[in-house]
């Protein structure tokens, strides 16, 4: 209900045109689209995105669904997830296991995404899917080139086929923090090159399948998903359809704050006491910063900026290191909104094990952290 008052309220600035009624039948397991949806732009699309949750270490998971832990998703958990206040679910996808010899994706596979993206939409969430680790096929290298790029077209041009029927509540997102293995450095031009090159191959992929995917709003992701090196590097693919592209970058700094576990550093923020616990750089200041990079590399250029995924772990060992994180954690979301982009929580599930950032229990869809859920959908 909330998507459609707020849609109705961009809808002027849309102009009038593409409402959708050529599209495609939609498939069983799909919503009827929202009336006027078709109109919108990318930049007005991810105004209505609002926050996100991340299915994280699931649909990704080598060996299955269920094999990092995480029980099967259900209807319950995205019900639970669009109740708290998010409105977007970013469910991370693993391909390559579930795929022949010729790289054919299995059937069985593709019904078990379709029906986990018919949950979400069924909550009234928007949802992105992507090619996530996958194995680390997708290595940003000439070597590599030629069979990646042929994977990329491959992949996509299954995937979009079988999801051709959704309609615009439903994202497609190219790769995800493509790097070469352990190089966290500067890229070279050669890394750069390829990377961009998989961006290109994907959209070609998914515009060739016509129908819907023709316009869909499609995301495309900077070098490792790294704000600096996107804001430096990243060349935005080339589309037949006009404003129909989303960027992506990931936020995870300070890193010894927020995913080292081995590291002592655990307060964050203006009201830090310890100098010893805290990070000597990463603060509010430089936050806003690197958003405002993104903002005004992409955002004040039409390009929206989906923050794909943030998270600062819980560390128990440490009292009063929960105050830090909360503070973390709405201040990312917060200045990321402040800045035009879309901010998408990563929840790797084990939200009661320590080093984790889980929010649900993923068996019930309990809140397990009711006031940092509070504090990322901006209540």
């Amino acid at each position: 209900m909330k998507r459609r008052h707020a849609l109705a309220a961009l809808l002027p600035l849309a102009g009038c045109g593409g409402g959708g009624s050529a599209a495609a039948a939609p498939a069983a397991d799909t919503p009827t689209p929202t009336p006027g949806m078709r109109a919108l732009t990318s930049l007005q699309l991810s105004q209505l995105m609002g926050a996100g949750w991340n299915l994280g270490n699931s649909l990704e998971a080598i060996g299955g669904e269920t094999a990092w832990g995480n029980p099967a998703t259900t209807q319950a958990l995205l019900n639970a997830v669009a109740a708290a206040g998010f409105k977007t679910v970013r469910i991370p996808v693993s391909w390559k296991q579930y795929a022949d010899a010729n790289d054919v994706i299995g059937t069985t596979w593709m019904s078990r995404v379709a029906e986990v993206v018919g949950y979400a939409q069924k909550a009234g969430l928007f949802a992105i899917i992507n090619i996530h680790w996958d194995g680390g096929w997708m290595q940003p290298s000439f070597a590599q080139q030629a069979m990646a790029d042929a994977r990329v077209t491959t992949f996509w041009t299954q995937i979009a086929n079988r999801f051709k029927a959704f309609d615009d509540t439903l994202l497609f997102a190219g790769t995800n923090e493509v790097m070469v293995t352990g190089d966290y450095g500067t890229p070279t031009t050669e890394y750069v090159t390829v990377q961009n090159g998989f961006n290109q191959a994907f959209v070609n992929a998914v515009r060739a399948t016509g129908g819907n995917n023709a316009v869909r709003h499609l995301v495309v992701q900077g070098f490792n998903t790294n704000i600096d090196h996107t804001v430096n590097f990243a060349v935005m693919p080339a589309d037949p359809a006009k404003d129909r592209l989303m960027v992506e970058v990931h936020y995870y700094d300070p890193y010894d704050f927020t995913l080292n576990d081995k590291s002592t550093i655990w307060q964050w923020g203006a009201a830090t006491t310890d100098p010893a616990a805290t990070a000597a750089w990463g603060g509010e200041a430089y936050t806003d910063a690197q958003f405002q990079k993104m903002k005004g590399k992409f955002v004040d250029r039409g390009v929206p900026v989906l923050l794909g995924e943030f998270a600062a772990i819980r560390r128990s060992e440490y009292a009063g290191a929960e105050t830090y994180r909360l503070a973390w954690d709405r201040y990312t979301a917060r200045s990321a909104r402040a800045y035009g982009l879309v901010p998408v929580y990563w929840d790797a599930g084990a939200a009661r094990d320590n080093h984790s950032s889980g929010l649900f229990d993923r068996a019930t869809g309990a809140q397990v952290y009711p006031e940092f859920i509070q504090a990322l959908v901006g209540n």
